[in-house]
């Protein structure tokens, strides 16, 4: 089974990139799906106890929590040693099941694949990209979102340029919806009939 891991920064059209590799018929392991039913479940309890007063009613209020990460220098760093080994058991969970069905090809879907190491972990990578412009206006569009909060996110990653740079693909997602899923549909196309070690290696 061959592994691609897709990433980007926050805006940058993960989210349609991931929607068309489904239409394909590639299963997708989407990260950020696991982490909301994480802090409905699992990580409740660890996060509560590392950040008092952040949940309540069983699951974790996301906007306290954002603010007790600013508020703390190492909050971040705190949260990754909680999430991450619980992501990542989801993440081999879902891969097996994809491979028990036979699938040649999937996806991991990780907004923080470079910054974590996860690109060691996988196959291909492809990156999704769009100007800073596009980006910023995308995300201050969202429910909540404030510059500052958005600094904030952008501190945490990696600079696009950089992402680019590394990508085994790149798809620009400042064009319409079409044409960002022709060229994932290229991708898939360049692909075919490889064959890929890193599910065996790290997940299996």
């Amino acid at each position: 089974m061959l592994l691609l891991g897709l990433t980007g920064s926050i805006g940058m059209g993960k989210t349609t990139a991931a929607n068309r590799f489904r239409a394909r018929g590639i299963p997708v392991v989407d990260a950020d799906a696991i982490v909301h039913n994480l802090y409905e479940g699992d990580a409740v309890p660890l996060i509560e106890a590392t950040f008092p007063g952040v949940t309540g009613n069983d699951k974790v209020d996301r906007g306290k929590l954002a603010q007790a990460i600013l508020d703390d220098p190492t909050g971040f760093k705190k949260l990754e040693r909680i999430v991450h080994p619980l992501v990542q058991a989801a993440e081999r969970r879902e891969l097996g099941a994809a491979h028990a069905t036979g699938a040649q090809r999937a996806v991991l879907e990780i907004p923080l694949l470079f910054e974590t190491g996860g690109d060691a972990r996988v196959d291909v990578t492809v990156v999704v990209s769009a100007s800073a412009d596009v980006q910023r206006a995308r995300v201050m569009q969202r429910p909540g979102m404030t510059a500052a909060k958005f600094d904030a996110i952008l501190a945490r990653q990696m600079p696009d340029a950089e992402k680019r740079r590394r990508a085994d693909f790149v798809v620009d997602t400042g064009v319409c919806v079409e044409a960002s899923e022709r060229q994932i549909d290229a991708i898939i196309g360049a692909l075919s009939g490889r064959i890929g070690q890193a599910y065996a290696k790290f997940w299996a």
